[in-house]
């Protein structure tokens, strides 16, 4: 048994994660969980903040967590959850595989793309002043160290996935400093280990934008920094059903959080209709990458049933509401279990 760290989340959270937790289950995922509190959730529980301390020292101590969403509040309120988890355990690569989904219909039929986003720095950092009433200054970070780092784990996670281009977005047209500090640090991990296994490209994000709407299949593995990425990925995510179909990961040296990158949606929390396919998703990437970085046995078996189940379901039109459907949340994890075997 594998032990890891089980965020709910709030709203939908607690939901979705149950609906998920039974999949793994009946796949034989092989994983005991330590359950611990995020965002609202922990304040409703009495801790003093959304992120408790010792969420984030298990999260470090076993290495991997599963993570419902959580609530962010929007223009004030406490700050982002994810954001204070992901510099709290320096998770410094968000994964956002995005790929077209059998039977769900959308514009496209043939998307198959991987976004890599840096995620520690940029306008994230949050170093934001007040520098007078009514004038605000946000700083962006941008550092060789961290630039390189991401450069070398998109590249090499494209490696080991048989993918076989890199397109890096920037616009460094215009921020010559910190976006040409990203693009030149990624072109210098390319030449000295990938040159001769991967195409490289670089591109202006706003045409990058355009390009990816007109048509994503000539993209493979895309990288970029924290905000570029934050935006690209929710936009490829429309590209095949939306963030309920996509599942997300944030990789680090010593802790790595899979997560459902959709919101907590309290306005249906309770009522048992959520989706959980996104949170399911993101359990596949977890055992995958169990499998690969720590031999785990049947974590890639336990993997590749759930994902063939869930394809099936879709398939024979086992899908929740925001997908067309009639299933609940726990009608859904009925059908994936259903199609295990």
């Amino acid at each position: 048994m594998t032990k890891a760290v089980l965020i709910e989340g709030d709203g939908i959270g607690p939901e979705v994660s149950r609906a998920t937790i039974r999949v793994l289950d009946a796949a034989g995922a092989g994983m005991e969980w330590e359950r611990h509190l995020a965002g609202v959730a922990a304040i409703e529980a009495g801790h003093a903040k959304t992120l408790p301390q010792e969420t984030v020292d298990a999260v470090v101590r076993t290495g991997i967590a599963l993570k419902g969403p959580c609530t962010t509040p929007v223009g004030g309120g406490f700050s982002s959850v994810n954001v204070a988890l992901r510099k709290a355990a320096n998770l410094y690569a968000a994964v956002r595989p995005v790929r077209s989904m059998p039977g769900v219909p959308t514009r496209y039929s043939d998307v198959d793309l991987i976004v890599v986003r840096e995620n520690t720095e940029g306008l994230y950092a949050g170093i934001e002043n007040e520098i007078t009433p009514g004038v605000v200054t946000s700083l962006k970070v941008a550092t060789r160290p961290a630039c390189l780092r991401i450069a070398a784990y998109a590249m090499r996670m494209a490696v080991a996935r048989g993918r076989h281009k890199v397109s890096v977005f920037h616009k460094a047209n215009i921020m010559k400093l910190s976006d040409g500090l990203f693009i030149r640090c990624s072109k210098e991990v390319w030449e000295s280990a990938y040159k001769d296994r991967l195409e490289y490209e670089e591109l202006i994000i706003d045409a990058a934008c355009m390009r990816l709407v007109q048509d994503p299949s000539r993209f493979d593995v895309v990288l970029m920094e924290n905000l570029y990425g934050d935006v690209i990925s929710d936009l490829c995510a429309g590209l095949v059903g939306g963030l309920g179909v996509t599942p997300g990961a944030n990789i680090g040296e010593q802790a790595s959080v899979f997560e459902a990158v959709h919101g907590s949606a309290p306005d249906i929390a309770g009522k048992g209709v959520a989706n959980p396919l996104a949170l399911m998703m993101s359990g596949v990437m977890m055992l995958n990458h169990l499998a690969t970085t720590r031999d785990q046995p049947g974590a890639k078996e336990a993997a590749t049933r759930i994902r063939d189940a869930y394809n099936r379901a879709l398939l024979d039109g086992c899908k929740t509401r925001d997908l067309g459907g009639s299933l609940g949340t726990e009608g859904f994890a009925d059908a994936v279990i259903e199609r295990l075997a």
